[in-house]
């Protein structure tokens, strides 16, 4: 049992002024997509673990490979994140299920040597509809410099009985980044980092 993909998908933006500003280095973000057939789509499925379980290493592999070659290697990557958009006869269920199994994440997370869990979206959608990854520090998850959004869409997808499966990346955060990060708001609160909500 394997995915059918029609169509692998890559975006990629490198912004050069941000704010009126010129960037020192260019903030650099991409995201590469597969467009498969829905194997739920149309009825109500029980049981889905068949069909995560085998295409989640296959997608996590194709999509881990072909973002990190666009970044230049995985050692390159500072911040990362995955989506899922689910045509109209599918169930958000099955856009969750295609991307939150370790069988998927856990081949970009080992090729970026990161620590954190990945930020995801997983929603409905027609053609074209907005494809948006939210991105997180691969290792520190209080860096707000690299609390990022990379956005696209792919004209033809997903059609009603398919599913789109994305990884998204960044070099770097944001080039004048200057809101601070969550810990010293904890510090300036008075709230201790292991309890953040101070419950």
């Amino acid at each position: 049992m394997r995915p059918e993909i029609r169509k692998i998908v890559t975006y990629q933006e490198d912004v050069l002024i941000e704010g009126f500003k010129p960037a020192a280095h260019p903030w650099s973000m991409c995201a590469a997509a597969a467009v498969i057939t829905n194997p739920w789509a149309g009825k109500f499925v029980e049981d889905l673990k068949p069909e995560v379980q085998a295409y989640g290493p296959e997608l996590g592999a194709v999509l881990t490979q072909r973002i990190t070659d666009m970044a230049g290697g995985g050692d390159r990557i500072e911040a990362f994140g995955k989506a899922a958009v689910v045509g109209l006869d599918g169930e958000i269920e099955h856009a969750s299920g295609l991307i939150h199994t370790l069988r998927f994440g856990n081949h970009f997370r080992e090729a970026v040597g990161a620590k954190s869990y990945l930020a995801f979206t997983n929603i409905r959608g027609g053609a074209n509809a907005s494809i948006q990854i939210p991105l997180m520090d691969k290792n520190d998850a209080g860096r707000r410099s690299h609390y990022l959004t990379i956005q696209f869409a792919i004209a033809d997808a997903p059609r009603a009985d398919e599913v789109v499966v994305a990884l998204g990346a960044a070099l770097n955060g944001r080039p004048h980044h200057r809101i601070g990060d969550r810990y010293q708001d904890l510090k300036d609160l008075g709230h201790d980092l292991d309890n953040p909500a101070a419950v």
